[in-house]
């Protein structure tokens, strides 16, 4: 399998592992904080993976070495600098995972975090158990489920320290999607770009209907890239959400809450 890895990276990208891993090093120093030293190595073992199924199913438009460096995985591993973000030894799901941004890359680099990664899509479930498996995570599980329909089981309803999601919707949408699975005294952590202080008020208002508190915006810059206008939005969860939400599939997205007519 290295040889496959290393191939991988060889092919149309221009770095190779060697390169890539060392790139990580210098982005990760730019986090201040204390890691394994052995983060770097296997986040590059998991772009090569990712560079290679690329090519069979679409996980992400670009999964170029230099695409997905800071675009992806120093975007998902930032927040580790905000300290107290992700407290030691939390349970965490990361809901619509997708390719494993951001929980697969902060199980990597945190492998005292719990980490279920659930998603909606079989074959991304594949590539991320692939993963698991070739970098040997036992911090990591994964999920078939629409978010939906897993925060009604029992099982994972308000049973996470962090409910993350690092997906292109608003925060009333991310709050129903999240929330439910948060655990009083939990966090909903939802990454955003520079137009999130527009999402505050509606997200303040779902968050309040789903027992949440109001969303707090933390910025959250990404080494390498000053330019970059990141942040997250924040909720912690103050009582239980109520039974009927989230509400049935698709409904959170057409109709979010705290919005008109919703």
């Amino acid at each position: 399998m290295g040889e496959v890895l290393a191939g991988a990276l060889r092919g149309a990208a221009a770095m190779t592992h060697g390169e890539m891993a060392q790139a990580f090093r210098e982005r990760l120093a730019g986090l201040a904080i204390e890691l394994d030293g052995r983060v770097a190595e296997r986040l590059a073992r998991y772009q090569a993976l990712l560079w290679e199924w690329n090519g069979r199913m679409n996980l992400t438009a670009d999964a170029s070495p230099e695409a997905t460096l800071d675009r992806h995985f120093m975007d998902s591993l930032a927040p580790l600098a905000l300290k107290g973000l992700f407290p030691d030894g939390a349970r965490l799901i990361d809901v619509g995972a997708g390719a494993g941004f951001p929980g697969l890359a902060l199980a990597i680099a945190r492998p005292d975090l719990d980490v279920l990664l659930l998603d909606s899509l079989q074959k991304r479930i594949g590539f991320l158990d692939a993963v698991v498996a070739e970098l040997g995570l036992a911090n990591v599980r994964t999920r078939h489920a629409r978010a939906e329909d897993g925060a009604h089981d029992p099982s994972l309803r308000e049973r996470f320290d962090v409910a993350a999601a690092r997906a292109v919707a608003i925060a009333p949408v991310l709050m129903e999607l999240l929330l439910p699975f948060v655990r009083v005294g939990g966090r909903a952590v939802c990454y955003k770009g520079p137009a999130a202080e527009e999402e505050v008020s509606a997200g303040n208002r779902a968050a309040l209907a789903l027992g949440g508190g109001p969303l707090r915006v933390l910025d959250s810059p990404v080494p390498g890239q000053p330019d970059w206008k990141h942040c997250v939005l924040l909720s912690d969860k103050r009582a239980p959400t109520p039974a009927r939400y989230p509400r049935k599939a698709g409904v959170p997205a057409k109709q979010p809450l705290g919005t008109p007519g919703a």
